[in-house]
């Protein structure tokens, strides 16, 4: 019998969505104050989850959502950074 595996859900921090946790990219504070796209999901620190579309990435920018959850202000960089990340996954 198969088992079923629980896969691991996060809430996007923009959309408010239950994503799995595939579906997203994780941005983490560590606690140096340091902010980087954590592709791995793997880093130490305070993360926050943003889904992987370009919407998403807008809406957090906007509202300013992931400098909220993770406390710090968020370099310009780091929305660029994701949106180049979900733009070349969809093409691949």
């Amino acid at each position: 019998m198969a088992v079923n595996k629980k896969i691991p859900l996060r809430k996007c921090v923009a959309t408010g969505e239950m994503l799995p946790k595939k579906e997203m990219i994780r941005v983490v504070r560590s606690k140096e104050g340091e902010v980087s796209v954590d592709i791995s999901g793997k880093k130490s620190g305070r993360g926050a989850y943003v889904s992987k579309s370009e919407e998403a990435v807008e809406i957090a920018r906007k509202k300013n959502v992931l400098g909220h959850q993770l406390d710090v202000k968020i370099p310009e960089e780091i929305y660029d950074e994701l949106l180049l990340l979900i733009r070349r996954e969809s093409i691949i």
